[in-house]
């Protein structure tokens, strides 16, 4: 999976969001990307907070583990999940 990288405290995976969807939910797992829609539009940070609440809620992680380390203003992020295994996150998120 090229949208997910184990790291020594976590992992990172690489998101594909797209906004203003019907509900926030992960729809496919491409080779370089996790695609997952967000309710929240594009603007203030919004769709931003929504994707680390998504991520802490589904996976069972404190907000404060989930971090956004590249995209703030585009569609494709990297975010960073600390404490959590490729393995645990490989099987709660793949669609």
């Amino acid at each position: 999976m090229g949208w997910l990288l184990p790291t020594q405290d976590g992992c990172i995976v690489t998101v594909k969001v797209t906004p203003r969807a019907k509900k926030p939910e992960i729809t496919a797992a491409d080779p370089d990307w996790l695609r997952v829609r967000l309710q929240a539009p594009p603007v203030d940070g919004k769709a931003n907070a929504e994707l680390i609440a998504f991520f802490a809620k589904t996976l069972g992680i404190p907000k404060r583990s989930v971090e956004i380390l590249t995209g703030d203003t585009s569609r494709l992020k990297r975010v960073k999940l600390h404490g959590v295994s490729a393995d645990t996150v490989s099987a709660c998120l793949a669609p």
